[in-house]
């Protein structure tokens, strides 16, 4: 079985983040293998976390076939930042009445808002995703 380990939603991104929404979205895991999700209860097609910076698995944070649909079932408003903090610039991004949070991308930004929303401001993730 694969050790959690707790990471703040704003952080996540790449592989961790994806797995995050998957569950937030109520993907099921594999017991054995939690990088391993299930597309749904109805839709027992299974979907790996773990090739996504490969090209494949389910990847709404950086697939806009994956992510784009998630942003239209929860009105997502999305704003381009100029500056985040004096740094770069970046988006933000929330699901309809929640809060918004921001990332270098509308995915990533709507992502995190995402999961924000539906599992709170910190979330366990598999270890094995963390890099």
């Amino acid at each position: 079985m694969t050790d959690l380990i707790e990471v703040r939603v704003y952080n996540l991104v790449g592989a961790p983040l994806d797995w995050a929404v998957a569950m937030a979205e109520g993907f099921g895991t594999d017991p054995e293998c939690r990088t391993t999700i299930w597309r749904s209860r109805t839709d027992p097609t299974s979907v790996s976390i773990r090739g996504a910076a490969e090209g494949f698995g389910y990847r709404p944070s950086s697939n806009w076939e994956h992510g784009g649909p998630l942003l239209e079932k929860h009105q997502a408003g999305l704003s381009h930042d100029r500056y985040l903090s004096g740094g770069p610039c970046g988006w933000s991004a929330g699901p309809l009445n929640s809060t918004w949070l921001s990332g270098p991308t509308p995915l990533i930004a709507f992502c995190r808002a995402l999961v924000h929303a539906k599992l709170g401001p910190s979330v366990q993730v598999p270890k094995e995703l963390i890099s």
